[in-house]
């Protein structure tokens, strides 16, 4: 069991928590310059109650698990994986890639209304120029209603899981039905790129997550040795990664379960509990180090008065 308690607050140094920061955002301060603007543009709190259950899912850092859950499910979907691969440079950027997803979940949770609405349009006009033929035919447009739709629920669902399996309990704070409003709530960024037709309910995620079984395919092997163990890693951020990419195929829907070759959240043996309690005692060890709150969230407080200004902010 000793490998599963988490190193004291000291054996993360500096260095370490500004490599992590410039992994996620692009930045050794965890504050580039679309972090800066939270704290500066617009006024107001923006599409999303400050303190929500959307600022407490995105907040907390099991969305490192729930992002590996999501392109693991997005992976499924020929047409979703087809727009990744042709269009993105993950494999020879994987980590500016993360930023870059990181910019629009962020910006649109914790930026005002004006920034997330310019966010929003940013996002819409890359994904006009998203669009082409997979090697058998089948046309894909990153701007499609219905791969919106897709990819908004699979996103849904990770972060989803990721929360309930590895952080901090929402139930004391916003009631036992907290995952119905996050679901709700979150729906208005989707609706904001293009998709229709979303869930509002956890009941509705899993029964519109079914509904797509027909359009799934397994995961290419090479995309799954890639999650597994993303490059240009250090040995400590390995460990940690590892532990990451062990929980997240427990976290899968049973509809991509078996296209991913996981287990999913169908078995709970000693085995896939010893993995998740890795996965929980990593993150805690992670937010003793890091503090209660992103820059991102950092920013957003300072613009609405409930909190000092950074020291990044310059």
């Amino acid at each position: 069991m000793a490998t599963l308690l988490p190193p004291s607050v000291g054996d993360l140094p500096a260095r370490a928590r500004r490599t992590f920061r410039e992994r996620v955002s692009g930045d050794p301060t965890g504050a580039p310059g679309w972090v800066r603007e939270i704290a500066s543009v617009g006024e107001g709190p923006g599409w999303f109650e400050p303190d929500g259950v959307v600022w407490r899912v995105h907040g907390d850092l099991s969305t490192l698990a729930g992002g590996v859950v999501a392109l693991l499910a997005q992976g499924a979907h020929p047409l979703a994986l087809a727009g990744v691969q042709r269009h993105s440079s993950y494999r020879e950027d994987p980590w500016g890639r993360l930023s870059g997803t990181a910019r629009w979940l962020v910006v649109c949770t914790f930026g005002s209304a004006e920034l997330a609405e310019r966010e929003s349009a940013r996002v819409r006009g890359m994904h006009r120029r998203v669009r082409g033929t997979t090697a058998d035919g089948r046309a894909y447009a990153a701007g499609d209603p219905a791969l919106l739709r897709w990819v908004h629920l699979a996103f849904t669902d990770a972060f989803l899981a990721a929360q309930r399996e590895l952080g901090t309990d929402l139930a004391p704070r916003f009631g036992r039905r907290w995952a119905d409003a996050y679901v709700r709530e979150w729906a208005r960024t989707a609706r904001a790129l293009g998709a229709g037709d979303l869930p509002g309910s956890e009941a509705e995620l899993a029964e519109a997550l079914v509904g797509f079984a027909p359009e799934l395919e397994p995961v290419p092997a090479d995309l799954l040795r890639f999650l597994a163990g993303p490059p240009g890693l250090g040995r400590a951020e390995r460990v940690f990664y590892a532990g990451l990419a062990g929980a997240a195929g427990l976290l899968l829907p049973p509809v991509v379960a078996p296209f991913a070759g996981a287990t999913g959240r169908a078995v709970r043996g000693p085995r896939e509990r010893a993995r998740l309690v890795r996965a929980r005692w990593q993150l805690r060890a992670a937010r003793a180090a890091l503090g209660p709150y992103s820059p991102s969230e950092q920013a957003a407080r300072h613009r609405l008065g409930t909190g000092p200004r950074p020291a990044w902010l310059t």
